[in-house]
């Protein structure tokens, strides 16, 4: 491996995937250029098309690869009506975030113009807050399970599992966040009013956490109140953490609120590992091959992944392009420009400059 090079796994998947990644790996060229971005990419063909034909979702030893010669991961979307169990989007994606053990998921939840928000007379700076939802644990574990099943008198358990360690983790994650951005406050969502025992563990990790973090508000709402506040007033959020389902929930929220899904941005991580950036928009499979999907997502997605690399200027720039491209109208359909997938990823691109 070349010294300073980082090395990035490309995974595009299916339906729009494969369309948003390509603008994503053009606008890292372009980053070359301008920035002196040292990346190697390798692309990998994991996704609906090699399930079909191999029967394989994640390749065996793919983890260990992964965690032994890659920086980052730079994926696409998963999801196709040929496969109806979705087998293997499972396999590949939630194999990473939990194999990987990727127990961030950072959304953050950015207005990038005014006129995209449907809320009336938000400016952008009244929706600028971080999600940090945990990512292994909480109600996707996939515990559960049936009795009497097909019968009058079925029964379905799905359990939700909460660790020490886990919530800790996440709530420290959060706080450091704030700490290192100066950001003033951090709040905590949860169901703690119903929800008695995972919710009693969020409560007092959450505030034994804060107590170490002099200057930082410790603010909690219960999550129905929170979906409530985001709409009536987000710009009272800084930093928010919460479990893995109302995480799920309030970060499709957020990207309402700043303008659809196709502008929101991810990223999978575990500080000081190879970690996990996608769009969240999902493989939109009616979609495909139109050349139609906002390639904004993908792009965001890949500033994220360029910050936790360490270039933080590049990463800054690809938002300021995001942005002026906006500005300009120079956008797909969705967000009421006349551009194409390409179209508008190459007005991006031609927006990023060389250093400040």
């Amino acid at each position: 491996m070349t010294e300073g090079v980082k090395r990035v796994a490309v995974v595009p998947g299916d339906g729009i995937g494969p369309e948003v990644i390509e603008e994503a790996v053009r606008l890292l060229e372009r980053l070359r250029e301008t920035h002196g971005v040292r990346v190697e990419l390798k692309h990998f063909d994991w996704g609906a098309d090699k399930f079909l034909k191999e029967g394989v979702g994640l390749p065996e030893g793919a983890l260990e690869m992964l965690s032994d010669e890659f920086d980052a991961v730079l994926a696409g979307a998963f999801g196709d009506p040929r496969v109806p169990s979705n087998q293997h989007a499972e396999e590949i994606l939630l194999g990473m975030r939990r194999g990987l053990d990727l127990y961030i998921n950072l959304r953050p939840v950015r207005l990038l113009h005014e006129r995209l928000t449907p809320l009336k007379g938000r400016a952008v700076g009244d929706v600028d807050f971080v999600v940090f939802r945990e990512n292994t644990e909480g109600s996707y574990t996939g515990m559960g399970g049936f009795l009497k099943k097909g019968t009058p008198d079925e029964v379905a358990t799905q359990e939700e599992v909460n660790t020490r360690k886990g919530v800790e983790r996440i709530c420290v994650a959060a706080f450091e966040y704030a700490r290192a951005r100066g950001r003033r406050k951090v709040t905590m969502c949860d169901k703690s009013n119903v929800q008695r025992f995972g919710g009693d563990l969020w409560q007092r990790v959450f505030r034994e956490v804060a107590a170490r973090y002099d200057g930082i508000e410790a603010n909690h709402q219960y999550v129905d109140a929170a979906a409530m506040f985001m709409i009536l007033n987000p710009a009272q959020y800084e930093v928010v953490v919460t479990n893995n389902l109302f995480g799920d929930i309030l970060t499709d929220l957020g990207a309402a609120l700043q303008g659809g899904l196709g502008l929101a941005a991810s990223g999978n991580i575990h500080p000081g590992r190879v970690s996990l950036f996608e769009p969240v928009h999902g493989s939109a499979p009616p979609l495909a091959g139109k050349r139609e999907a906002n390639p904004a997502g993908a792009i965001l997605s890949t500033a994220l992944m360029l910050e936790y690399l360490g270039h933080a200027e590049a990463a800054a720039a690809v938002e300021r392009a995001v942005r002026e491209s906006i500005a300009a109208g120079e956008t797909t359909r969705d967000l009421g420009g006349p551009l194409s997938t390409p179209e508008a990823g190459e007005k991006i691109i031609g927006r990023v400059n060389g250093k400040s």
